[in-house]
């Protein structure tokens, strides 16, 4: 996933209103104008790092007579105590761009090293990590990209992106006297042919009846380990099969040991932990 110049640039915009850089009245009250800086940007704990590129659209908006120099590279695993960062210039400009840039490198690294947490558990297994639509609203395509920065993948990117039929979706035909397998058929004959469909299924019953009914791929929600395993066998190909609900780190393996193709995780988006990273202004 390639984040366009442009967009970053929206964000980056919206980011530095909503904290009125423009008016920092505490910098501009102490702070002479003509100070001068250097600042590191140093993470605490370890991970893997995303969000430079953002980051550094961050100061540039402030002051683009800033010189900011990434000293790592997206994607990269750090250790506590390394730089990534460095930025020289206008002292009030660093202080006002601070806790924007870093709220964006914390948020994202965050993301990005929870994911690789659950892909390396995962390692030598077929299975891939997916994330979820469970990400903060208006920075969907940053977090998908810190995803995939940590080795996982993207699942729907928004609701025109696939079918997928829920609960609530068949609890509501099923109150129009249709089933599952009539879901199925309606999308089929409404959609674009290019879209695939995809049914979030809880027993051995219903994903058979997805599958018979001709959906690419059924969703196995909240599923128990031995239950998982034998519809994974039972559907032997016929559809991809996607593990959602209930997905931790500690029983992540247990489930890509059953043979699905996809692990869908929200907790990489949803509540992860940002990654401890911070600025230090040294004074030139």
């Amino acid at each position: 996933m390639k984040l366009s110049s442009r967009w970053i640039e929206e964000v980056v915009n919206r980011a530095l209103d909503e904290d009125c850089v423009w008016t920092d009245v505490t910098s501009r009250a102490i702070v002479p104008a003509d100070a001068t800086g250097r600042a590191y940007i140093t993470v605490k704990t370890g991970g893997v790092v995303a969000g430079m590129d953002v980051a550094r659209a961050v100061f540039l908006r402030v002051d683009p007579s800033l010189d900011v120099r990434s000293l790592i590279h997206d994607g990269q695993k750090v250790k506590a105590g390394d730089q990534v960062s460095v930025i020289e210039g206008c002292a009030t400009s660093i202080l006002a761009a601070e806790r924007t840039a870093v709220n964006f490198l914390q948020r994202l690294s965050g993301i990005a090293s929870e994911t690789r947490r659950y892909v390396d558990e995962i390692a030598g297994l077929r299975a891939r990590i997916v994330d979820t639509r469970k990400t903060t609203p208006g920075l969907r395509l940053l977090e998908k990209h810190a995803v995939e920065l940590g080795g996982g993948y993207s699942h729907r990117m928004h609701l025109g992106d696939g079918i997928l039929i829920k609960d609530n979706h068949l609890a509501v035909l099923r109150s129009q006297g249709m089933t599952l397998a009539d879901a199925v058929a309606r999308a089929r004959h409404n959609a674009s042919h290019t879209l695939r469909i995809e049914v979030e299924v809880e027993t051995e019953k219903e994903a058979l009846q997805a599958v018979e009914a001709g959906a690419d791929i059924v969703m196995l929600d909240n599923m128990h380990l031995e239950d998982m395993r034998r519809v994974v066998s039972l559907i032997a190909g016929r559809a991809v099969t996607e593990a959602s609900g209930g997905i931790t780190l500690e029983n992540v393996r247990q489930v890509a040991e059953t043979g699905v193709d996809l692990i869908s995780v929200g907790a990489i988006t949803h509540s992860v932990r940002a990654l401890d990273i911070s600025l230090e202004m040294r004074t030139s």
